[in-house]
């Protein structure tokens, strides 16, 4: 092989170990990237089932609270209302697995019996039945609560272990491309070396050949 075609092909290797150490490094962002996409959409995903498990229990409260103020509270328990419907509305277009959509189902139909009783309990407030509307309240109301809490409980549970195995993953690849990063670091700081050796061994050889040769005739005088 000549000098030239030694010196061209250490060069080659070399810039193909840069060039693996740069794949690797942008493949390892790439990846990184996705993951924590994923880790965020499900720590998203579990704030929501959080904030209906919150809603939940802050309308019921303000029901049972209008119920023990003559109705002075209800204006306060229609907007918690309101603010759970919103934020149902919200979690049944962004979480859409079949689990999540069961649960949400669940949730929707205690609400909604929640609420068809609270019609009966209100009007009966209005005609002054006090008796009859705790009687709801703390009866069937509460077993109605209690539906819709349960499924925003296990929403929750459901979102916290997602979330857990996100995180999980992103640790793993985190780990992984740096294990590949350094590596590939390896691989081309070896590779960079031979380049100079090979440069090193090139220069030396041409020195002893120029060196060898016999110097150049004079010229006569």
């Amino acid at each position: 092989m000549t000098i030239r075609a030694k010196l061209v092909t250490a060069i080659v290797v070399a810039v193909a170990g840069l060039a693996l150490t740069a794949g690797v490094g942008i493949w390892g962002m790439n990846s990184l990237g996705d993951k924590f996409d994923d880790v965020r959409e499900a720590g998203q995903a579990q704030a929501l089932a959080l904030e209906l498990k919150y809603d939940i229990t802050d309308f019921n409260g303000w029901q049972t609270a209008y119920g023990y103020d003559n109705g002075a509270s209800r204006p306060i328990f229609l907007r918690s209302v309101m603010a759970f419907r919103e934020d149902l509305a919200t979690a049944k277009d962004e979480l859409t697995t079949p689990a999540e959509q069961k649960l949400l189902g669940d949730i929707e139909r205690a609400f909604n019996a929640f609420m068809a009783l609270d019609v009966i309990a209100y009007r009966a407030l209005q005609n002054g039945n006090a008796d009859e509307v705790k009687r709801l309240f703390l009866g069937p109301e509460i077993r109605n609560f209690q539906q819709a809490a349960d499924g925003a409980d296990e929403l929750a549970t459901l979102e916290a272990a997602r979330a857990a195995e996100t995180e999980k993953a992103f640790d793993d690849a985190q780990t992984d491309a740096l294990r590949l990063l350094i590596l590939a670091s390896i691989i081309a700081a070896v590779l960079v070396a031979l380049l100079l050796i090979t440069a090193w061994d090139l220069a030396r050889a041409a020195e002893r050949t120029l060196a060898s040769s016999p110097p150049p005739d004079e010229p006569a005088v």
